[in-house]
């Protein structure tokens, strides 16, 4: 009777001792390295559209420095600010990865 017991109470034991342990956990995040470009509006011109290579992304007020940033592929490229029918900046540049690149509007 003694060794039922004990065998009882030492399963008793292995069972709440092994429910208070926290199973080990993994994170995995992916980063983004790519580059990306923003811009400085001193003068406003929010609603200046922004082309990257010829093609069209959005306004400059959708890529404020510090608020938000254009993500790019590595390499050159031509960025081109227009707002009407005024170039406001023309630039070509070259990016790698891990890169921010801000330009200013004036």
């Amino acid at each position: 009777m003694k060794i039922i017991l004990s065998t009882i109470a030492l399963g008793l034991v292995f069972l709440f001792t092994t429910g208070c342990v926290q199973m080990p956990t993994e994170k995995q995040s992916v980063v983004d390295l790519r580059p990306q470009i923003s811009f400085v509006a001193v003068q406003g011109h929010h609603d200046a559209r922004v082309f990257v290579d010829n093609a069209e992304v959005g306004r400059v007020g959708d890529f404020i420095d510090g608020v938000a940033a254009l993500r790019i592929i590595p390499g050159s490229h031509v960025v081109r600010v227009v707002s009407g029918g005024t170039v406001l900046l023309e630039e070509r540049f070259y990016v790698a990865d891990g890169v921010s690149r801000s330009f200013i509007l004036r």
